[in-house]
């Protein structure tokens, strides 16, 4: 569940350097850089988690690398944080996006004009890679600076992310009836350069 979160976040932040600007190289600002996703339990209960450490780069070629360290997960349930690493993650470290994105569309923008674009990359979790697409809005805040953030939720399955015994495992934990197979994420990036 988390972890389908992760992922959605992950494409987010990959879809957000899409729209940086080509000349050199943009790094995200952590403190104002987020990545969240949604989960409802026992079909009546929804929670909001983040990951407290996401970042990410965009080269000058276009070539953007997002990077969510799996153990800063922020459910604010201490050991069902614990049980995230352990079940959902499979005590991975990170989860990293990978994609391509073209710069002349951000770089066309002018300070204060916002524009809306796909983004396609790959996310891998450990030895599992799963295809992601998204619209971002991007929005130029400034010459050197640009914030990418998801238009729509970005809906991930667990199937898709190999997470179902995970899952399985937290509902069995927590002796809930249910955890949600699919999750909506959304992601918030700030580039600066």
């Amino acid at each position: 569940m988390n972890k389908l979160f992760t992922y959605a976040a992950i494409c987010a932040v990959s879809a957000t350097a899409v729209f940086a600007d080509g000349h050199g190289g943009w790094t995200s600002v952590a403190d104002e850089s987020s990545v969240a996703f949604g989960s409802i339990k026992k079909n009546v209960a929804g929670e909001v988690h983040h990951f407290e450490d996401v970042s990410g780069t965009v080269n000058g070629e276009g070539a953007v690398e997002i990077k969510i360290d799996l153990a800063s997960v922020e459910t604010y349930i201490d050991i069902r944080n614990e049980r995230m690493g352990r079940h959902v993650f499979g005590n991975a470290a990170m989860a990293t996006l990978s994609g391509e994105v073209d710069m002349d569309e951000v770089t066309a923008l002018a300070v204060g004009e916002t524009t809306l674009t796909d983004f396609e990359g790959v996310l891998a979790l450990g030895s599992v890679t799963a295809d992601i697409e998204a619209e971002m809005l991007v929005a130029r805040l400034g010459e050197n600076r640009v914030l990418v953030t998801t238009s729509d939720f970005i809906m991930l399955s667990t199937a898709d992310l190999g997470i179902d015994g995970g899952i399985d495992k937290l509902k069995e934990l927590a002796k809930l009836s249910g955890i949600t197979r699919v999750t909506p994420v959304s992601i918030r990036m700030v580039f600066e350069k």
